[in-house]
């Protein structure tokens, strides 16, 4: 299969960008080239590895091979750090064969790139590093790995993995690194990289043109609600929606489909949390960061071991969070009819609740919520006070806030915002009416005191954008800030 070659492009071969990434004191070189058939490329290239330096490495790297049989290590009392200093020595002794007049600084670089090629996860690790990189997909060793890019979509790059045996090895290593295990018995795993990247692997024939390999980047710098407005996912106007919503305690549920932003934006809404309260957030993988200042318990479910033992699932921990007297309890993903019941059970006694569910529209996501697998009772529903709902165009890559609804207290609801997909826009459909009704009950404050609430916090979002703070710890500082002084003055 023909990639550009970013050092020798063809007629008619394009870059649309290129930047450089530093993965210890190696270089590399990353390059979107757009072909004469608009076809675009993630390509990547080593700047500091000549040809010739690469041929001689490969050569070490095979002798290596041949003189260390990793195989025979015991690696359930090794960690992935022994063994890699372990092996430095090993490879010093090869490096001073070929290299004899290496400094210091280019035998650590060797080093690197051997280790990483053979007990790492070779050019994986380098993408792993790209923060521009929100997934990495390998189908099998007949196609090159697949990227998606936050600006450009889906790429295929020039990375391939030489075999199917390759792909599995990295399917184990993962796998082994948090006690998971894959097999011909047991060919799909989920599992997650010490980073927080989550990972999904399968082995031949349930996919049936090769093992793959899934994984879903863990961004390194979570979302602010700063990131969202600078990035029109969500307009100033809705975002003080929420912050209203979420100060005053009411319960929110983000649905959307895949990769639409659900649980960044869950995220996000985090931010507006007071700094003194307790937070429990139960997921299946951690994803979500909150401020250093708040009193945060993250917890997260476990899969079963070999011998069926030691789950720990969501239901276990939802219902255990509530003896830990949380005062917000966030949840990953709504998915089972029990883990449901017991979140709006805790609605109702008076814990607030925020959690994600998939679904593409607020009528879907009542929907979803009141049928099978999840099925609760249609009357439960106003135990959740706002739906919001995101939305990823596939076309554009646009990820935008939706709709946000208030659910009526017989379990319809009410368009508060939209977008408008032409002016991609956010505006106003209704005002507000069972939720200032709830509000007024439980605050005391007027519509009038509402609306002059709402416009404090525009204020402040603006402040915030205009002084570039995302930051969630800043942000974290500034929300701790206003709720103590409940006072704008400091903020413009």
């Amino acid at each position: 299969m023909y990639i550009p070659d970013p050092d020798k492009l063809e007629e008619g071969e394009i870059i649309l960008d290129s930047y450089q990434l530093l993965i210890e004191s190696l270089v590399v070189k990353i390059a979107i080239i757009k072909d004469k058939k608009s076809n675009l490329f993630y390509t990547l290239s080593l700047l500091n590895l000549t040809k010739v330096t690469k041929i001689i490495l490969e050569k070490i790297r095979e002798e290596f091979i041949s003189q260390v049989n990793i195989g025979r290590i015991d690696i359930t009392e090794d960690t992935n750090k022994d063994i890699k200093e372990r092996f430095k020595k090993e490879i010093l002794v090869l490096i001073n064969k070929y290299f004899p007049h290496t400094d210091q600084k280019t035998a650590d670089l060797l080093i690197s790139y051997i280790i990483r090629q053979n007990i790492g996860l070779g050019d994986l690790e380098i993408l792993l590093k790209d923060s521009m990189l929100e997934e990495i997909v390998i189908n099998s060793s007949k196609e090159p790995v697949y990227v998606y890019h936050r600006r450009f979509g889906w790429l295929r790059t020039n990375v391939q993995l030489s075999n199917e045996t390759l792909i599995r090895h990295y399917a184990t290593m993962i796998g082994r690194d948090v006690g998971k295990e894959i097999t011909i018995l047991n060919p799909i795993m989920d599992a997650h990289l010490p980073t927080g990247d989550r990972v999904h692997a399968t082995l031949q024939p349930v996919s049936n043109m090769g093992n793959t390999i899934t994984i879903r980047k863990f961004s390194e710098k979570p979302w602010a609600i700063t990131d969202f407005i600078k990035a029109n996912t969500i307009s100033y106007a809705a975002a003080a929606l929420l912050w209203l919503a979420v100060e005053n305690e009411l319960s929110i549920l983000i649905s959307g489909g895949t990769g639409s932003g659900k649980t960044s934006m869950l995220n996000v809404i985090a931010n507006f949390f007071p700094p003194n309260q307790r937070i429990i957030s139960i997921e299946d993988t951690r994803e979500i960061t909150l401020p250093e200042n708040l009193h945060w318990v993250p917890m997260e479910t476990r899969l079963p071991n070999p011998e069926g033992k030691g789950e720990v699932t969501m239901l276990d921990l939802i219902v255990g969070s509530l003896r830990m007297r949380p005062d917000r309890i966030i949840v990953g993903e709504i998915r089972r009819k029990k883990e449901a019941e017991v979140l709006f059970e805790a609605m109702h006694t008076g814990h607030s609740v925020y959690g994600t569910v998939h679904a593409n529209n607020v009528e879907e996501t009542i929907r979803r919520l009141t049928n099978p697998p999840i099925d609760i009772p249609l009357e439960m529903i106003p135990a959740v006070s706002l739906i919001v709902v995101q939305h990823r165009n596939r076309r554009t890559g646009k990820r935008r806030t939706l709709q946000i609804a208030e659910i009526l207290p017989d379990s319809s609801y009410q368009i508060l915002m939209q977008l408008d997909v032409q002016s991609d826009e956010h505006r106003k459909v209704k005002e507000m009416v069972h939720t200032m009704k709830v509000l007024n009950l439980y605050t005391g404050l007027t519509a009038k005191e509402i609306e002059q609430q709402m416009e404090e916090k525009i204020g402040i979002l603006k402040w915030m954008v205009k002084h570039n703070i995302t930051d969630i710890n800043k942000v974290g500082d500034i929300m701790s800030k206003y709720y103590y002084t409940k006072t704008t003055k400091d903020f413009g």
